[in-house]
């Protein structure tokens, strides 16, 4: 395809095969016959209709290295099809900064952290370890990914706040992908990682507000890129006004008025779900579109989100949590 200007033609068989497989997807119907079976080896068995490798037998590390295992197989089949690979690393970047926490956090508390570590990264999580354990990222991992482990891990050994280091690897993360979406031919792509900026900033101002620290902490931990300004919400957010006014033209605007009702003492889980549900909204308009990036952008999303339920589902029922109060935590499921 190099040279040639890509279209949504260019995506049509990527499309049609992926419209095939949405038929085996996780379904509100789904899901919730496995919240009302008794207990967690039937609801996991139900998983086997929907394409997983039957986890009935599994505690929850080796159900998190399966559904891993899952979203790296499906990402490396629809890698092959797809004629924009910025679009599917688009949605791999946030497992290199995800790992790099993790390797972090096992470096600072002496756990070791390594089956939470994803393979769906655009480096490998073996490769990314080895960057790590060198002295010399720099010359085995893309510059940027080498850039922020290193300014991250500064960070961390001179202040002992990962917190801190957090806000290092969320900026880099998103202005990577920023970066990426803009390369794609459809401007869906760039209009999703703004939409996901401003969620993380409304999520971080909400945050911040609830354990009481300053507009300077808050400008630390905003991301430039989305569609609000994150000056104007660092400011809003210690006025009498507040921050919710800011986003009265936004997808956000319900989820801003649950973040101001959670500081005021409301349910947090009801915000955070909000704002999960914005950007599957975002992606459900993609649904009526034929082919093209669009549906199979919202496809690579379905499926994460699907991980996600699936991930909720099975450790509640591991722990033997009630099916009431597992489904209040599941984010919208289409179908």
């Amino acid at each position: 395809m190099s040279g040639k200007k890509i279209t949504d033609y260019d995506y049509l068989f990527l499309t049609s095969a992926l419209r095939a497989k949405e038929s085996k997807m996780l379904t509100k119907d789904r899901a919730n016959r496995m919240l009302d079976v008794p207990g967690f080896e039937e609801a996991a068995k139900l998983l086997v209709e929907c394409g997983y490798t039957d986890m009935s037998g599994m505690q929850a590390e080796e159900i998190e290295k399966t559904l891993s295992a899952h979203r790296k197989e499906a990402f490396e089949d629809i890698r092959k099809l797809i004629p924009e690979t910025s679009v599917l690393d688009v949605f791999n970047l946030k497992y290199d900064y995800h790992n790099i926490k993790v390797l972090l956090k096992a470096e600072s508390t002496g756990v070791d952290g390594k089956y939470l570590l994803s393979g769906s990264g655009t480096v490998s999580a073996e490769a990314l370890t080895e960057a790590y354990n060198s002295e010399d990222s720099s010359s085995l991992l893309p510059s940027k990914l080498a850039t922020a482990l290193e300014e991250a891990r500064s960070v961390i050994r001179r202040t002992e706040n990962p917190q801190l280091a957090d806000f290092i690897l969320d900026k880099a993360c998103f202005e990577e992908m920023r970066e990426l979406a803009e390369k794609v031919y459809s401007p869906f792509l760039s209009e999703y990682v703004k939409l996901a900026i401003d969620g993380a900033n409304l999520r971080a101002t909400v945050r911040t507000l609830r354990i009481r620290r300053d507009e300077n902490f808050l400008q630390n931990a905003l991301i430039s890129g989305g569609n609000i300004d994150v000056e104007a919400l660092a400011e809003a957010a210690y006025t009498e006004v507040g921050f919710v006014p800011l986003f009265d033209s936004s997808e956000y605007r319900a989820a801003a008025e649950l973040g101001a009702e959670a500081l005021k003492g409301g349910k947090l889980t009801e915000f955070e779900k909000e704002c999960d549900n914005v950007l599957i909204r975002f992606f459900a308009v993609a649904q009526s579109i034929s082919f093209g990036a669009p549906p199979v952008i919202a496809y690579i999303a379905a499926l994460e989100n699907e991980i996600t339920a699936v991930r909720m589902i099975l450790t509640g029922k591991l722990t033997g949590a009630e099916p009431l109060l597992i489904g209040e935590r599941l984010r919208d499921i289409s179908a």
